[in-house]
């Protein structure tokens, strides 16, 4: 029975140890994926900041809606001296838990490199799945006779209630 316990234990850190979440999860670590998502109030910016220059080094704007994952991976950048480090990232739909980060880039390590994350003012819509469902009140839904153009009125078919 132990055995069984250690081993599911075992399996869920490995399933958790990759998952894309804002806050923390069950076996979250330091050096793990950060997760940044936007909402129509509230979008983010994150910029990465050389502080040894003061040279910005990536920005992004994530659209409402989406969130940014973003995971370093330490010795595995292009320049071993002034970029050592890799920076994977990727914009997903909110909510997203697991995936590949499909973009890389060479970045300072972690003592000369500064990650800040600013909030916009102001409303930003998100757009809509493309698989909802049209809505009656859109302009483009709307019968003639709804436009400022004009056009016939449909004729009553006014139903009582309780018609059988």
């Amino acid at each position: 029975m132990r055995i069984l316990i250690g081993m599911v234990i075992a399996a869920a850190a490995v399933l958790m140890s990759g998952c894309y979440t804002p806050g923390a999860v069950l076996f979250a670590s330091a050096g793990g994926p950060k997760t940044y998502y936007s909402t129509e109030k509230m979008q983010k910016t994150l910029t990465l900041i050389d502080v040894r220059n003061g040279e910005v080094v990536f920005a992004v704007d994530v659209p409402a809606g989406k969130q940014l994952v973003i995971d370093f991976d330490e010795g595995e950048g292009d320049d071993p001296v002034e970029r050592p480090d890799l920076l994977k990232y990727e914009i997903m739909e909110q909510g997203v838990t697991t995936g590949k980060l499909g973009s890389a880039m060479s970045v300072p390590n972690a003592a000369c490199r500064r990650l800040e994350v600013s909030l916009h003012a102001g409303v930003q819509y998100a757009e809509a799945p493309p698989q909802r469902l049209l809505r009656t009140d859109e302009l483009a839904d709307r019968p003639d006779w709804w436009t400022p153009q004009g056009g016939p009125l449909p004729e009553d078919k006014t139903v009582e209630m309780y018609d059988d």
